[in-house]
């Protein structure tokens, strides 16, 4: 055994010690994890503990210190400069030290420990006319703690500043192992009655005093001087005409003098009304120009990003998600308030005015709607993201994202920056907190070469020079970490530098906590994660990832961490997380281990790694970060492809033999239905779930008979010239065939009378268990049928056939007959949105629907999707429960995913269809769910109160005698 190895050991040994239960993972499976955060970093920890209490981190603290183990603190993980990477112990406050302590409206603050995710916060003070003013982009994950760690601000912070104006108080664990308390008055111990620990704080707030009179001057003179210099420590606030300010002179030491565990934070008001400007400009240079004339009208965000971002967003989610710009190839997000929305859109029109006066713009506009506000907002808060992967499939880097000087400076230091990106030959996708002088870019750095780095190196230490010479800072909000604290010493005096390390060793004398960063700090092109050609493995896969240059590689390095999946605030991505919470489950952790794999890092053992099946194990296929992950992570493509590598040869689970043939034995089972179901319904029908990997807690569906299906494909075709095919896939063949027969007649009542094919199949169930070797046979024989000639549009009355029809099947198959089948295809939503006769009504619609939109639908085909359609056909109200039903095909099914699938329908699903009354054993309200799983789950969930999911051709079927009457499927 390795010293590494057995250090760990005697480490791991006295954690159980003296903090018995402590949750300590020492394995590939979150060390891989945690290697990581939204960087350009890899720093594999030896462990990553997940404290319960200050007394946890206490623990830990004084058994590394015993150690020599460093110990890096991380809350969601989305820091961009390698501040949450280390090569110790990670402590992830996300995970269980995420409660709201305390909120008190009177006094206006808020106590919190240091893990609760911002959103969090701000939806708790919400319901006293309160919110924590500071908002980064990544608000739907980042934690407080984090926050703290690098003086976050936001998009808001012309109003609302940094996250140091914000604290009134921290809670700390000192490198030794002491609970402490910061505040603005200096720093006393937790306990008073613990005499030892009063005496080390107070020897230890002596010899700080003592630094701070030692060094006035140039404290005074080089902090301080600009709204967003965050880099270095905040020393300032030590000075005696701030009082001593401990509280905010932590913040922002980026976890290396002490451990926050909680924090005491003031709140602000929530802005009565409030509205939003679009400006457009030919450059971000005019959009910079404009600025001070801005800032003189008091606004709270003034945003800007170039073309780059909107391009990628639009190709990303679809042309209608981006609307509202004016023309232009630069914008700025102009957001004013007050208490009177009346005045306050005056003033915006006035504004307005006087800046199309000053002749810069190519267009504006004031966007009144609420709705049109968030999508825009979005498209700015997922800047990171879209900026990494762009539309033409380049890739771009932090390293130089937050580089900030006094706004009047920020349209001359523009010019200077875009000189210096083209004398080095580069690239910079821009974009950011413009009314702070804060500019986020992302280059698209060569970091995979030596050569590459070092020109990185160059033009990184150019750039510093120049934002200096500007009278700005290196960091903005993000911090220096592994990305920028080598740089300091260009921006500060050699004696502001020897007092910051005096500062850190004050409190950390080891140099234990987070080492690498600000002080001492680690050479900027040190373990960078980007690996070398000759680091991959080679990899040969069936998917051909045609977005992605190096196939599965760069697929999977699409995910860059910023985190998005994380959020447990709703939305579609990432269901797993949200019902378990734990990395390893989310989008982001498993893309950063099939990124360990493929470069044969902490996972050494390739497609047979047990730790990446487990971590894909609760992936419910659900695709939806293909589309709401701002980078496209495709995890469903990922999980099939590594099934199918990680099983080849060998023996399968069993659901994917009993689950992954269903197309084949529903089938079969099709000609001798009755005796079939029967047989299913006795204790038989257990014993074969059990056998076959497939829980007993569900009933399982039954199968129709073939008699039915040929009765329901003869009311489909209605024996005009058709203009559609309608494609009966295998679920509606098996187990709804009188959805086949409604949406022909919704079909020809649309103007589009259709042909049925109902012998082929797209291949899904073989695609989602990873038997992809069959998968093609059976789609290379579907496209061998539907590319004949005929152009008819194919319409697929289940989405999640659909979509395999649109994106895995000429993925998988690669060829130009798959594209063409492909790119025929439509969901029934599609097909009416795109091709219905000009003035075709449906029959009389209820007045309220309660929607499950499959996921597949919601990924795959970006802004057709049934929720629009009934809007559009006269629905008032459309309660959508966003996000997974649960089921998701064979996940839901499976014995040892039950549990996972109701946790997910409890996030979104199950509260929708408990808010529904029922009314002597009916419900008054319609219930659609095109996907035969959602409409499964949402049958298992209502149990026996009436309620049945119909598919949108049965409610729109002009047959039908009312909204809801059930076909025969026998």
């Amino acid at each position: 055994m390795t010293d590494t190895a057995t250090a760990l050991e005697a480490l791991v040994a006295r954690l159980a010690e003296t903090a018995p239960g402590l949750r300590v993972e020492t394995g590939p499976g979150s060390t891989g994890l945690y290697a990581y955060d939204a960087s350009n970093y890899r720093v594999p920890p030896r462990a990553v503990v997940f404290p319960r209490s200050a007394d946890d981190v206490v623990a830990v603290l004084r058994a590394c210190r015993e150690a020599g183990v460093p110990v890096t603190a991380r809350g969601g993980g989305t820091s961009m400069a390698g501040n949450a990477v280390g090569p110790g112990v990670v402590l992830d406050f996300s995970r269980y030290m995420n409660q709201i302590l305390h909120i008190d409206p009177q006094e206006r603050t808020a106590r919190v420990e240091a893990g609760v995710i911002l959103d969090a916060l701000r939806s708790a003070t919400a319901l006293h006319g309160l919110t924590f003013g500071p908002d980064p982009s990544s608000h739907s994950r980042c934690t407080l703690g984090g926050m703290i760690g690098n003086d976050a601000c936001g998009n808001r912070s012309v109003r609302h500043g940094r996250t140091s104006s914000h604290i009134e108080e921290l809670e700390i664990v000192t490198a030794d192992g002491v609970r402490a308390v910061a505040d603005r008055t200096g720093l006393r111990a937790a306990d008073p009655n613990d005499t030892d620990a009063v005496e080390r704080v107070a020897r230890l707030e002596a010899d700080v005093r003592r630094l701070i009179e030692a060094d006035l001057a140039p404290i005074r003179t080089e902090l301080g001087r600009i709204p967003r210099q965050v880099s270095g420590y905040q020393l300032h606030h030590l000075l005696p005409e701030h009082g001593f300010d401990m509280a905010r002179a932590l913040v922002g030491t980026e976890g290396s003098c002490a451990v926050v565990t909680a924090a005491t934070v003031r709140l602000v008001a929530t802005a009565q009304a409030s509205t939003l400007l679009t400006l457009g400009y030919d450059d971000v240079v005019d959009a910079a120009e404009d600025v001070p004339e801005i800032l003189r009208w008091n606004p709270t965000a003034v945003e800007g990003m170039d073309e780059a971002i909107v391009a990628t967003m639009r190709a990303r989610r679809g042309p209608d998600s981006v609307t509202g710009l004016p023309e232009g190839r630069a914008w700025l997000y102009v957001e004013l308030d007050g208490d009177d929305q009346a005045a306050v859109d005056a003033r915006a029109d006035e504004l307005l005015d006087v800046l199309k006066a000053r002749g810069r713009m190519t267009g504006g506009r004031v966007v009144h709607s609420p709705a049109e506000r968030r999508s825009l907002w979005r498209v700015r808060e997922d800047g990171a993201g879209l900026a990494a992967r762009l539309v033409d499939g380049g890739e771009s880097w932090p390293g130089w994202e937050d580089a900030a000087v006094a706004p009047e400076h920020l349209a001359a230091y523009l010019r200077g920056f875009r000189k210096l990106l083209a004398a080095h030959g580069l690239t910079g996708v821009l974009y950011g907190h413009f009314g702070a002088g804060c500019v986020h870019v992302r280059i698209d750095f060569d970091l995979a070469t030596d050569s590459g780095r070092a020109a990185t190196r160059r033009f990184l230490s150019e750039a510093a020079a120049l934002v200096v010479e500007h009278g700005g800072t290196l960091s903005g909000e993000h911090g220096d970490g592994r990305a920028r604290g080598e740089l300091l010493e260009v921006m500060y005096s050699h004696r502001m530098i020897r007092a910051f390390a005096a500062f850190k060793e004050i409190f950390d004398p080891a140099g234990l906590l987070n080492p690498g960063v600000i002080v001492a700090p680690a050479r900027l092109d040190a373990d960078l994660a980007l690996h070398t050609s000759s680091d991959v493995l080679p990899v040969e896969t069936l998917f051909s990832f045609p977005h992605d240059e190096d196939g599965f590689a760069g697929a999977v390095r699409r995910c860059v961490g910023v985190g998005r999946c994380r959020s447990d605030a709703g939305g579609v991505m990432c269901p797993s997380y949200r019902a378990t919470g734990e990395e390893n489950d989310s989008t982001r952790g498993r893309a950063r281990l099939l990124q360990e794999m493929v470069r044969g890092g902490t996972v050494q053992d390739g497609w047979r790694s047990t730790e990446v099946r487990d971590a894909l194990d609760l992936c419910l296929s659900c695709k939806a970060c293909s589309s709401d992950c701002p980078v496209g992570v495709d995890m469903a493509t990922y999980k099939a492809e590594f099934l199918h590598q990680h099983y080849k040869g060998r023996i399968r689970p069993r659901s994917h033999y009993s689950l992954g043939w269903l197309p084949l034995t529903s089938k079969l089972a099709g000609y001798a239905a009755r005796p079939v179901n029967a047989l299913l319904r006795g204790p038989l029908g257990k014993l074969l779930a059990r056998l076959g990997g497939v829980t007993t807690k569900r009933r399982i569906p039954a199968f129709a008979s073939r008699r039915s299906l040929r009765r329901a494909v003869r009311t489909a075709t209605t024996g005009e010239p058709a203009k559609t095919l309608l494609f009966v896939d295998s679920f509606t063949r098996a187990f709804r065939p009188e959805v086949a027969g409604a949406a022909g007649r919704v079909l020809a009542d649309a103007g589009l009378p259709c042909t049925a094919e109902e012998d082929l199949c797209c291949g899904l169930t073989w695609v989602s268990t990873g038997q992809l070797s069959r998968a093609r046979r059976i789609m290379a024989r579907t496209v061998d049928r539907l590319d004949n000639g005929d152009d008819l549009p194919i319409v697929v009355a289940e989405p999640s056939c659909a979509a395999a029809l649109k994106r895995d099947v000429p993925e998988l198959l690669g060829t130009d007959a798959a594209r063409r089948v492909a790119a025929r295809v439509h969901t029934l939503t599609g097909a009416l949105i795109d091709l219905a006769a000009p003035g075709w009504t449906p029959p009389e619609l209820p007045d309220n629907v309660v929607l499950q939109t499959h996921c597949h639908e919601y990924a795959t085909f970006k802004g057709r999707h049934p929720r629009d359609l009934l809007s559009r056909l006269g629905v008032r109200q459309v309660d959508e429960a966003e996000g997974c039903c649960g089921l998701a095909g064979n996940f839901g099914f499976e014995a040892q995913h039950y549990d996972t699938s109701m946790a997910v329908a409890d996030l979104a699903l199950k509260p929708r269809l408990d808010d529904i009354d029922t009314v002597d054993g009916a419900t008054p309200t319609v219930v659609v769910a095109d996907g035969f799983s959602c409409a499964t789950q949402i049958d298992h969930l209502a149990g026996d109160r009436g309620i049945r999911a119909l598919h949108l051709a049965e409610l729109l079927d002009p047959a039908a005698d009312r909204p809801g009457q059930p076909g025969e499927n026998s």
